[in-house]
């Protein structure tokens, strides 16, 4: 009989001591006989380390000397992480205790499936989906992603209707299965995403290499949602337009990418005007630095992109091929639902 495969729930903390209180109770009970429980900590000033060590002596906790971000902290923490299968888990989530076994047999199912999600619930609102996930992601031929479930701002209640596990076109980094050998054979994420994006951006490495991105419906959590960077903070409008162009740039071909990218910047101008007209200047001037940041970084060098860059084909595989802000804005589609299957690349 096939041993189970080691898996490591890693949870990276930044004076997350709330959460950590709140919710690892939940993940102590998860129901996998071959488990680790793991929190990285970027330096966190607020006694979390302190807590754990008291509180739950068997959690292994791997401190880093610095605040390294979503990106440069998981990669340092999981270096020194062996298992067969690592569970990237945010510290505001509430797990079930059998939340794992579903995910896992749907990887073991099939040699070519890389990295997985479950179903991401709201935990202050657990009829409906959360924002970070909800039942699979994707994204449109101009680097806007979305959810299965959720559309910019519009969530939907979970009526059934995704209850069908398949393949995606990112997973969640608030619960993200993979398997070490493929988060080590793409080295991770690219730390220059600090964070934010991060976890499209490996998956769709994942995809140019061939592999297989996955919603697995069987297995839920629930997440709170917005506990590191308010969704009004500028900071985080500048990673979210910067990242998304450094995402586009990797993954696609150099002509899509030139084709994409311009579009994006005139329809990121329009972005500049509508927040100038509400009063937001701080997100207008954190577009602008964005696109300043993203044209320097054009002539960086990266070693991650050099390491898979052989095996790229830049796939598109379910990429919606329309502009989702139209639809969603002017055609009102609301829902996923309200998308046709024939839209997305086979």
């Amino acid at each position: 009989m096939k041993p189970l495969p080691k898996v490591a729930i890693v949870i990276l903390n930044w004076n997350g001591l709330k959460y950590l209180s709140q919710f690892l109770p939940s993940v102590m009970k998860s129901d996998w006989p071959n488990l680790e429980i793991v929190v990285g900590d970027n330096a966190s000033s607020d006694g979390s380390v302190r807590f754990l060590q008291n509180t739950f002596p068997s959690v292994r906790v791997i401190q880093n000397d610095n605040n390294y971000g979503f990106t440069g902290g998981y990669n340092r923490v999981l270096s020194q992480v062996e298992a067969d299968y690592y569970i990237l888990l945010n510290s505001d989530i509430e797990v079930t205790p059998n939340w794992i076994q579903p995910v896992i047999e749907l990887m073991e199912s099939d040699d070519m499936i890389a990295a997985a999600a479950p179903k991401i619930k709201a935990y202050h609102n657990p009829t409906h989906f959360e924002h970070a996930g909800a039942a699979g992601g994707f994204i449109d031929s101009y680097g806007y992603p979305f959810c299965r479930g959720r559309i910019f701002y519009e969530v939907e209640e979970d009526r059934g209707q995704y209850n069908q596990s398949g393949e995606v076109f990112w997973a969640t980094g608030a619960a993200l299965f993979i398997k070490k050998k493929h988060w080590d054979m793409t080295g991770g994420f690219d730390e220059r995403f600090f964070a934010h994006m991060e976890e499209i951006d490996l998956c769709w490495r994942l995809k140019n290499l061939g592999y297989k991105i996955m919603y697995c419906a069987e297995s839920e959590v629930y997440h709170v949602g917005g506990g590191t960077l308010d969704k009004e903070n500028p900071f985080k409008t500048y990673l979210n337009f910067r990242n998304n162009l450094l995402l586009l740039k990797k993954n696609l071909s150099f002509g899509r990418a030139l084709f994409t990218i311009s579009i994006r910047f005139c329809l990121d101008l329009m972005a500049i005007i509508r927040f100038m007209n509400e009063g937001k200047r701080k997100d207008a001037w954190a577009i602008s630095r964005a696109h300043q940041n993203f044209i320097r970084q054009l002539f960086k060098s990266n070693k991650q992109v050099a390491k898979v860059a052989k095996a790229h084909h830049s796939t598109l595989k379910c990429m919606y091929k329309h502009n989702i802000v139209w639809d969603f804005f002017i055609k009102k589609k609301k829902a996923f639902s309200d998308l046709l299957l024939e839209d997305f690349y086979k």
